[in-house]
């Protein structure tokens, strides 16, 4: 066997991995941060809770066009420069939102973090995805647990600094922390797949893709789209949970505590799905995730109770977090690895798209009804959409040339 190949799923990969999974869980602070603060931003200008929820929405949106172009950068250049670069956008853009003197400047800072941030995210799954193809699943799913990890982790820690010193402070701790370690940790990724070993993983995505009907164009629209209904539907809890609380009288710290409850099922389940992933494929193991999710939200209705509170939290996140690093493996099943940072990219673009959505409509519901009841409904509702689509491709792949996972 060539010597490139052997590196695939090699010992060198998952050196890799160990260190993608450290920079994931600090350089995705920046989406997790703006939701600990959003009660203190909207007691400190006083506004009502969709406009409060407004930086947390171009904190995603900038998320998702980041995944999109950085990953693109990461095709051309490799991970490292794209790692570097968002690292010190991330920095001077925290640094600048600690100064901010209302939410829609405040709000301009967050669509910078969150486009420094995506660098965490997408692209650098998509480039853990090129050294792996027999455990390519588990090492998505735990690199994407980088990101579930930051949100666990840094909550708790942040909500002691929130409640000492106020929101401001917690980002200038955000600031040196993410430039301090980021940057000397992309360094250590600077070595290239050869590619000899992309051609060998490549032979085998052509013949999936083959087995759809449909084109790669079509496949990730319809992974787009299905990627927003997940996550609008997924948006709910994770944007919300905070608030929620504190509108039931527990407090910013409880809604800290359900938030990182929630994260860490929600890195067992990416890990339990990606071990399913290698054994079931991507679309079938997206399809148990996104039904459990389902039922998760439907649990939501009748808890109000502080226990109650607790133990749905953890369920929703077990079932959950499997669901994002899916697309991520589908795309990699199906397509190229000439193309795996653009492609992931975009369909990570679209699931935080879903997520920047729901997080703004839940809070627009909220206004309207005075409750978030129906907001879980709306999310209820977009969760289906999701479903249909993995229902509709596993039948045609099922129909036109049925392959092993």
């Amino acid at each position: 066997m060539n010597a490139d190949v052997t590196l695939l799923d090699s010992r060198y990969a998952w050196m890799r991995l160990c260190v993608s999974l450290a920079i994931a869980m600090v350089g995705n602070v920046g989406m997790w941060s703006i939701i600990v603060v959003m009660p203190a931003i909207q007691a400190e200008f006083a506004v009502d809770r969709a406009t409060a929820s407004m930086p947390y929405t171009l904190t995603m949106v900038g998320f998702a066009l980041g995944n999109l172009v950085i990953g693109r950068v990461v095709d051309r250049f490799g991970v490292t420069a794209a790692l570097i670069g968002a690292a010190l956008l991330i920095g001077i853009s925290t640094a600048l939102a600690s100064l901010s003197p209302s939410v829609p400047i405040l709000s301009g800072m967050q669509f910078l973090v969150g486009f420094g941030t995506a660098a965490s995210f997408g692209p650098l799954i998509a480039d853990v995805s090129l050294w792996f193809l027999k455990r390519r699943g588990i090492a998505v799913a735990i690199t994407a647990s980088g990101n579930y990890l930051s949100g666990a982790i840094w909550p708790v820690i942040l909500a002691g600094i929130l409640s000492s010193q106020g929101w401001r402070a917690v980002y200038l701790v955000l600031a040196i922390v993410t430039v301090a370690s980021v940057i000397p940790l992309a360094l250590l990724l600077r070595r290239r797949l050869p590619l000899a070993a992309r051609a060998h993983a490549d032979s085998l995505s052509l013949a999936r893709a083959g087995s759809t009907g449909l084109s790669p164009r079509t496949l990730a629209l319809l992974l787009g789209l299905a990627g927003v209904g997940c996550c609008v539907a997924m948006s709910m809890p994770q944007v919300h949970i905070v608030s929620y609380c504190v509108d039931l009288g527990y407090g910013p710290a409880v809604g800290s505590q359900m938030l990182s409850l929630m994260l860490l099922g929600g890195v067992g389940s990416r890990l339990v799905s990606g071990l399913l992933a290698d054994r079931l494929g991507g679309v079938r193991t997206l399809l148990i995730g996104s039904a459990l999710q389902c039922l998760a939200l439907f649990l939501y209705l009748p808890s109000g109770g502080l226990t109650s509170l607790y133990v749905v939290s953890l369920v929703f996140g077990l079932a959950q977090g499997g669901i994002v690093p899916s697309y991520a493996v589908i795309v990699r099943e199906y397509m190229p690895s000439a193309e795996a940072g653009r492609r992931v990219g975009f369909v990570m673009m679209a699931t935080i798209a879903g997520m920047a959505l729901g997080g703004w409509m839940s809070g627009w519901i909220y206004d309207l009804t005075g409750s978030y009841y129906m907001a879980f409904l709306n999310g209820i509702a977009w969760n289906f959409l999701n479903i249909g689509i993995m229902v509709l491709i596993l039948i045609r792949t099922r129909m036109r040339n049925p392959l092993p996972a």
